[in-house]
């Protein structure tokens, strides 16, 4: 063979390899429940149909404390936050009261809660719920149950609640990832 051939051969194989790795899905792990604790584990016969990240506001309220008077805390009054898939593009939202998860396609749920677990200081603890039957038809149709895992920040305010500033309200960021899934 000559040079020639050579170089011709070796430019073929070069564009070859480098069609192949263009053409090649990077595959993201699948999402694992392993290291939650088993409180808000989603039961077997479930499989994650859409994972996001949401990242919003809480609001809190300054109120009586129930059941003892002349005391006040701050009590949560609903979330504010936008739905992101992984690679960071807007997907839906999550709002309250009462607490909703929406597509973008109009299909939205609430639901009721299972059980929740700590997630460290600072943070809302981890959280399961049981979905209710999704109004409208699209991505939350048919969901299950969702978990809140991941979590950063999002617990009441450290100022002070007290009788004289009753009924104001304190906004709290935070971030969590919301796992959506289904029946199998």
């Amino acid at each position: 063979m000559s040079i020639k051939h050579l170089s011709v051969l070796s430019a073929v194989a070069a564009a070859a390899l480098l069609s192949a790795c263009g053409s090649m899905t990077v595959m993201t792990p699948m999402y694992s429940q392993d290291s939650l604790p088993d409180a808000v584990k989603v039961p077997a016969g479930n499989k994650v149909a859409m994972e996001t990240v949401g990242v919003g506001e809480i609001t809190y309220e300054c109120r009586d404390k129930a059941n003892a008077p002349g005391m006040t805390e701050w009590v949560f009054v609903g979330p504010n936050a936008v739905l992101n898939d992984r690679s960071g593009r807007q997907v839906g939202k999550y709002y309250g009261p009462p607490a909703t998860w929406e597509s973008m396609d109009g299909s939205k749920l609430t639901a009721t809660q299972l059980a929740v677990a700590p997630s460290g200081a600072g943070n809302l603890p981890y959280q399961l719920v049981k979905a209710n039957p999704a109004m409208g038809a699209g991505a939350m149709t048919g969901v299950t149950h969702i978990q809140r895992v991941a979590l950063k920040g999002g617990v009441a305010p450290a100022s002070m609640c007290s009788p004289a500033n009753k009924g104001s309200k304190e906004i709290v960021k935070y971030q969590a990832d919301y796992i959506f899934w289904k029946a199998m």
